[in-house]
């Protein structure tokens, strides 16, 4: 497994992590991808998958980088304090690796939230400082709230379908030295990024080079400059073929053919709201809607 620098800290991460928003498969298929490489396992306070990581970590905590991430509902100061001790408790550890922010906060101050991180550092609870889902701006005015540590990297939703972060976030987090961290890398399935390939780009890819599909369109993220991925997977079958994306690279051309060939999109900010407030039942029947319509009309919807 490659690795890729954690936002200028000198650390070190595997470039494919494991992703367990909604993962429910037991511990073997997470163990099978921490002896594969993938040492980096990402979870949340509201994933419900802290104990999981618990118990696949068990013997080998030394060797694994763990991230979490606290709820907006919080972001006050007394509220953190007890959110990261919760995160602690469940993940059974005494220390968090990387504590990200899940998201901005409308109704808490960032100087409030920054000054009860920046009391989870300097305590020996939180190792790294990282944000998710972040806009320029909300990084610049969470950083100058931090002051005396570095954010490290912020989490965005980031695929070969989804480009959205390209408009100015990339490039501003690669200037910076913030490591972005790809989540849905193989957007909402994989069958949602071959609606968007027409011309058969992904297929002609897989020939030349003998990859699956998903790990072609996982390298293609790994061809960017500090972008590592944490794609998710529920079987030992997928999360080994996710890690095989890992040492090696599309060529220069292949990554431009992908580039010009496939469909793909940035999203507004009304986009980003209807995501942020769709209700988690009616978001997968929309799915299950959109999966059973032709090919040409999922395409224009995606």
């Amino acid at each position: 497994m490659l690795v890729k620098e954690l936002g200028g800290t000198g650390v070190f991460l595997p470039e494919i992590g494991i992703g367990t928003w909604n993962y429910h498969a037991g511990l073997e298929p997470l163990r099978r991808g921490l002896e594969a490489g993938a040492r980096f396992l990402d979870t949340a306070e509201s994933y419900g998958t802290e104990e999981v990581i618990r118990e696949t970590v068990k013997g080998m905590r030394d060797h694994v980088f763990i991230a979490t991430k606290v709820s907006p509902q919080n972001f006050r100061r007394a509220d953190f304090r007890k959110s990261v001790d919760s995160s602690l408790l469940r993940l059974g550890i005494d220390t968090i690796d990387l504590l990200q922010l899940h998201q901005p906060s409308t109704s808490v101050p960032i100087q409030e939230t920054m000054e009860a991180m920046t009391e989870a550092v300097d305590s020996g609870k939180v190792k790294f400082v990282g944000v998710s889902n972040f806009t320029v701006a909300h990084l610049k005015a969470a950083q100058k709230a931090l002051q005396r540590h570095r954010i490290v990297s912020n989490q965005v939703r980031y695929n070969l379908i989804d480009r959205t972060i390209e408009t100015d976030l990339l490039q501003y987090c690669q200037t910076n030295r913030i490591t972005v961290i790809a989540y849905s890398p193989l957007g909402r399935g994989l069958t949602r990024i071959m609606d968007c390939d027409p011309s058969g780009a992904i297929n002609e890819l897989v020939r030349e080079t003998g990859k699956s599909p998903a790990q072609i369109v996982l390298n293609w993220c790994l061809c960017r400059d500090g972008v590592i991925v944490i794609p998710g997977g529920n079987s030992e079958e997928h999360i080994l073929e996710n890690c095989g994306a890992s040492d090696w690279r599309l060529t220069p051309e292949q990554v431009s053919l992908l580039d010009t060939k496939i469909q793909f999109r940035h999203r507004s900010r009304f986009d980003g709201l209807v995501r942020k407030y769709m209700p988690r039942s009616f978001e997968k029947l929309a799915l299950h809607v959109l999966n059973g319509l032709p090919r040409g009309l999922r395409r224009r919807l995606t």
